[in-house]
């Protein structure tokens, strides 16, 4: 269990670094400041709550990988000081280094786990639920920022809500390729995929169908539909929703990647 929540955690912290990069600055260096700490938090506690690699789970847990996230925090938390201070302009080139370093973090993640599908689909798998899951909570956290800044132009939570879909459309596009690739192969348990997904412990992957996926695709047209009436209120309130559906989608993930060695 101590391997799931490393990597939920990481995953997450990585996601957030990703954004930082796409958001207008109109958002404001506290906005910035914020998702920073966020991710830096959330990439410490990963670290510290890394288990052993002797340990259920464990072998994600690289020197590769932690060096990469030790690099991705390190810059995050140079970020988070000097955001809105007179070093300010050096926060596009920090968030560029956090972002290769959470990258490459999630790459080594995706090499380290044996699976059923090979090593390309499974970097694929890391890859895009750091995306899924740092674009669903930025898009929260933006939709809240308009309480902050009611001026703030409408198409800045558009664009997070489209980006957020876009990263939705590519972790099922990932998880179909697996399956499909996986279908002619043993899970790590010795079981086939058929068999596994009908069996007791399938519903850990019925409710990641579910509940990671289905539900965000439903909660993510709704989100972008208020958005575009400018409600953006209600749509801050979907966003709370989908969050909660994208972590318990992803927390499954990889415990099924980690268990049966299918990467969804």
């Amino acid at each position: 269990m101590s391997g799931v929540v490393y990597l939920f955690l990481a995953h997450l912290g990585v996601g957030i670094t990703f954004t930082l990069l796409l958001v207008s600055k109109e958002a404001g260096s506290k906005f910035f400041r914020f998702n920073a700490g966020l991710a830096a938090g959330f990439i410490a506690a990963a670290l510290a709550f890394r288990p052993d690699v002797d340990a259920p789970g464990g072998a994600v847990v690289t020197t590769n990988a932690v060096v990469a996230l030790g690099v991705a925090l390190a810059a995050l938390t140079v970020y988070w000081i000097i955001a809105g201070r007179v070093l300010g302009w050096l926060r596009p080139g920090l968030a560029t280094i956090a972002t290769l370093a959470g990258a490459a973090a999630a790459v080594f993640h995706g090499l380290a786990v044996p699976s059923t599908s090979g090593e390309p689909l499974t970097v694929l798998a890391a890859l895009t639920s750091a995306a899924l899951l740092g674009s669903t909570c930025t898009a929260m956290v933006l939709g809240h920022w308009y309480l902050v800044i009611p001026s703030m132009q409408v198409k800045h939570l558009q664009g997070a809500v489209g980006f957020h879909i876009i990263t939705l459309v590519l972790r099922i596009a990932v998880v179909a390729a697996v399956l499909v690739v996986s279908m002619s192969g043993p899970l790590s348990s010795g079981s086939s995929v058929g068999r596994y997904i009908t069996s007791l412990d399938g519903i850990f992957f019925w409710q990641r169908v579910l509940f990671g996926l289905a539900g965000p695709a439903l909660l993510g047209y709704m989100t972008w539909e208020t958005a575009k009436i400018q409600s953006t209120q209600s749509a801050t309130g979907i966003l709370y929703v989908d969050l909660f559906t994208v972590v318990v989608g992803e927390v499954l993930a990889s415990y099924v990647l980690l268990s049966a060695g299918l990467a969804i």
